[in-house]
């Protein structure tokens, strides 16, 4: 029997090429497919894919078949090639089936691609059998092919794994490079068997036909399978193409509503969502906190339903408020809500409309619970007009009160009474038992005066210190004031039991009526203040009523404002200076001046003298200007004389602060003396700063001039923490009443620490004043606090005592100095 040497159309052979590589192509492509899916749709894309994988790789078989030529006709059992394209199919499904596994060890990879493998071998020899040709095999080349197919399998399961586990990241030139590997491979596995067959002449004659067999026009119909395939791969990779493009729009869309959930659920905000229709659609688990609703209970109810929330009186407003979002605009505001039966809560709320493609459709109120915040601004606002210690209204509050009773009984000239009253011996106690038990003293002494005085008829204050006050207002006469003085001077008078021992205190009251004795809060005090240190000049425990009597007082500080007059015009007004010290190497790092007044007659007095009379009689625009230039004349020479480059400290009162020409005096004072504007620091008072615009313009101007401020006083004021954030300040002073007592007080050296931190965060400057023993400094120390000044390093010294005590001058500099003196 002869053998037939057959030929082939290389045009088709190139095409079932074609045919593998787009195969292969889509197999690596549903590889990804299969794994972002899950459930019915990951079975969906198994059966398409084996069946597109399938017939991919059938057809570049069958194409392959059809491009040999033999010289004569071939008839194909239709049946058996059905066959073939069915073991195609199924071994398809177990490849991709071994692919969802996404990891494989190698004894499931070797594994898998042998069942690969021989399901493309049996296609491939099923194949052939169904050509009604007598075929004889070549044993070694169906070994080779056999084990191309398998090489073609581990290959296309590796490549195929390696895209699955890149992910996005893999490109379409490293697939396309694989898939020309991959149909390579399979291309060589169908060529080699096609060598391993020999066909053999007139065999159509020992072989029955099939019923089914038909003469295929070999040429044309692998033409036709070649373009259907082609064209079916084609559609198959548009729809990967088409199906994963809106699988990552899904994706994107369900992460989106993921994430937009999570941020709703997990808001500490509580969010009501409300419909077009005005309906509840959602109420998140903040929002069910800080109202105390359910959400199943209030779900798919009217928005009005939550106005059974909100207190009665805020109703009407709230649902109005409510409308205005139905229009497109945002709402915010500040209303109380009833929480369970009795708790009240303050809610800050906003409405904010929901708006899609220009349009409203829904609305969200968005609630805060800021009970806490409310509490903490009605503790500050308390604080800020009552004492501390002992609960009492303050001096602030005190002018406060005055005020308004002087307004009310202005018209009519109605009296009454002010006193106030300073514990006799109190420093006794305070020295001798500690602030601790001086605290607690004064706490009962509150409590005392409080039995006596009918809070219908009078309020009592305490001003600071061991001093209060009261205001007694019942149309009071003079013996109405005296008999309520005596009773409180009788109550106070009565023994305290500290520490196991008795104590025995008096009390001295001066008393002012209105209108009689002044017509304003500060004329009333003066003069009850007057009154009282009357009393104490004359053996203290009584009270004493402001009278022409007291004239001599009064004349003895007219005569002292001509002689402050006189004084500034003589140039007797003299500057000490304290040294700043800084507590790491006991450096000097800047010096405050102090005025003193060298009077002709009484001798050096110090401010406490004669500045309040200065500030009442408008002296202290002139008294602050000489002192100013002195102050920056003096740091100049020093300067200049080899001295430390420190800068000086000077205070301005309020009336110099707010005089109009503030900023250019101080230029000018500087070009002058010829200070830098760096070495000048101004010291100032949050009294000062009521006026937070002018505050803040003078303030700018003098901080763009390189000049430094000052806060002093520091904590002693109720708006101090906003003046630190508002207005450009260099330096916080710690008040010496924190200092005092730093060492035995908790609470003062709480403040202090927290004072200081604070700075340190706002990169300011602190110092503390008022250091007088070893113990304060060392808890400022701890504190962090660097810059100090008092009487524990140095008093207020002279020039000339500071020269001698904190620098030594070269010889030009003391001769340059010696000069300007003489």
């Amino acid at each position: 029997m002869n053998h037939i040497h057959s030929s082939h159309d290389y045009m088709l052979v190139t095409i079932s090429y074609l045919i593998a590589v787009a195969a292969s192509f889509n197999v690596l492509d549903l590889a990804e497919g299969i794994n972002n899916t899950k459930g019915r749709r990951r079975w969906l894309w198994h059966f398409f894919g084996s069946i597109v994988m399938g017939m991919g790789i059938w057809s570049m078989h069958f194409v392959g078949m059809m491009s040999m030529t033999l010289p004569f006709p071939v008839y194909y059992d239709l049946s058996v090639v059905l066959l073939s394209v069915a073991v195609g199919v199924v071994a398809s499904f177990v490849a991709l089936l071994i692919l969802g596994r996404k990891k494989l060890s190698m004894g499931q990879l070797l594994g898998g691609a042998s069942l690969f493998a021989f399901g493309i071998s049996a296609m491939h020899y099923i194949g052939m059998y169904a050509m009604q040709v007598n075929i004889s095999y070549n044993i070694g080349y169906v070994a080779l092919s056999i084990l191309v197919a398998f090489v073609a399998s581990i290959t296309a399961l590796w490549l195929s794994l390696y895209f699955v586990q890149q992910g996005r990241r893999s490109s379409f030139i490293k697939k396309f490079g694989s898939a020309l590997i991959m149909g390579a491979a399979i291309a060589g596995m169908h060529y080699t068997g096609m060598l391993a067959a020999h066909f053999e002449t007139e065999a159509s004659a020992d072989r029955m036909l099939s019923p089914l067999s038909q003469i295929l026009d070999q040429t044309k119909l692998g033409y036709i399978i070649a373009a259907g395939t082609l064209f079916t791969l084609g559609l198959s990779l548009i729809g990967l193409y088409i199906s994963r493009l809106f699988s990552k729009q899904a994706l994107e869309k369900q992460e989106n509503e993921k994430w937009y959930r999570s941020l709703y659920e997990h808001n500490q905000d509580g969010i009501v969502s409300i419909d077009l229709h005005r309906k509840i659609i959602g109420i998140n688990p903040a929002a069910a906190r800080i109202t105390g609703v359910r959400e199943k209970e209030f779900r798919h109810r009217p928005a009005s339903s939550l106005l059974t929330l909100v207190v009665e009186e805020e109703q009407e407003r709230i649902r109005e408020l409510f409308l205005r979002t139905i229009d497109g605009e945002a709402v915010r505001y500040e209303t109380v809500l009833r929480h369970g039966s009795h708790d009240r809560i303050h809610v800050s709320v906003v409405l904010a409309p929901v708006i899609v493609d220009e349009q409203v459709v829904g609305s969200y109120i968005i609630l805060r619970d800021i009970t806490e915040e409310k509490r903490a601004e009605e503790k500050h606002l308390y604080l800020a007009f009552h004492d501390e210690l002992t609960g009492l209204p303050n001096r602030r509050k005190f002018n406060q009160t005055i005020s308004e009773m002087i307004e009310v009984r202005s018209q009519d000239q109605k009296p009454f009474a002010v006193m106030v009253m300073d514990i006799d011996r109190f420093k006794i106690i305070n020295d001798s038992l500690g602030h601790i038990y001086g605290d607690l003293f004064l706490q009962e002494v509150s409590s005392r005066i409080l039995r006596i005085v009918n809070s219908d008829q009078a309020m009592l204050a305490r001003m600071g210190g061991d001093e209060f006050a009261v205001l007694f207002y019942p149309d009071t006469d003079v013996e109405n004031s005296a008999v309520l003085a005596d009773k409180i001077i009788q109550e106070i008078g009565q023994p305290y039991y500290l520490k196991d021992n008795e104590f025995y205190v008096t009390a001295s009251i001066g008393i002012a009526l209105f209108p009689e004795h002044g017509q304003d809060a500060v004329q009333l005090l003066k003069n009850a203040d007057t009154a009282m240190y009357e009393v104490k000049k004359n053996g203290k425990n009584g009270h004493q009523f402001y009278s022409v009597e007291l004239y001599a007082v009064l004349q003895e500080r007219m005569e002292l404002e001509a002689d402050l007059r006189k004084a500034l015009e003589r140039k007797e007004l003299v500057l000490y200076y304290q040294p700043q010290i800084r507590t790491g190497d006991i450096n000097m790092v800047g010096v405050e001046a102090l005025v003193r007044w060298n009077h002709p007659v009484r001798g050096l007095l110090s401010p406490d003298v004669f500045i309040s009379l200065a500030e009442e009689t408008g002296l202290i625009m002139e008294l602050g200007n000489q002192v100013l230039y002195e102050a920056c004349r003096q740091m100049h020479e020093w300067h200049q004389a080899g001295g430390p480059v420190v800068p000086v400290a000077v205070n301005l009162s309020s009336q110099q602060f707010h005089q109009p020409n503030l900023v250019e005096q101080i230029k000018q004072i500087l070009s002058e003396t010829g200070l830098s504007p760096q070495y000048l620091e101004l010291e100032i008072t949050e009294s000062m700063m009521m006026d937070a615009k002018l505050s803040f313009d003078i303030l700018n101007q003098l901080t763009e001039h390189g000049i430094r401020i000052s806060l002093d006083d520091f904590g002693t004021g109720y708006s101090s923490f906003s003046y630190l954030k508002m207005f450009p300040i260099h330096k916080v002073k710690i008040d010496r009443s924190f200092i005092q007592d730093l060492a035995v007080n908790s609470n003062d050296k709480a403040i202090v620490s927290t004072i200081i931190t604070m700075a340190k965060q706002l990169n300011m400057d602190v110092i503390a004043e008022g250091i007088e023993t070893r113990a304060q400094l060392d808890i400022l120390a701890e504190q962090d606090c660097n810059e100090v000044q008092g009487y524990f390093y140095s008093r207020p010294l002279s020039a000339i005592d500071v020269e001698q005590q904190f620098f030594v001058p070269s010889r030009a500099g003391s001769e340059l100095m010696e000069q300007r003196r003489g």
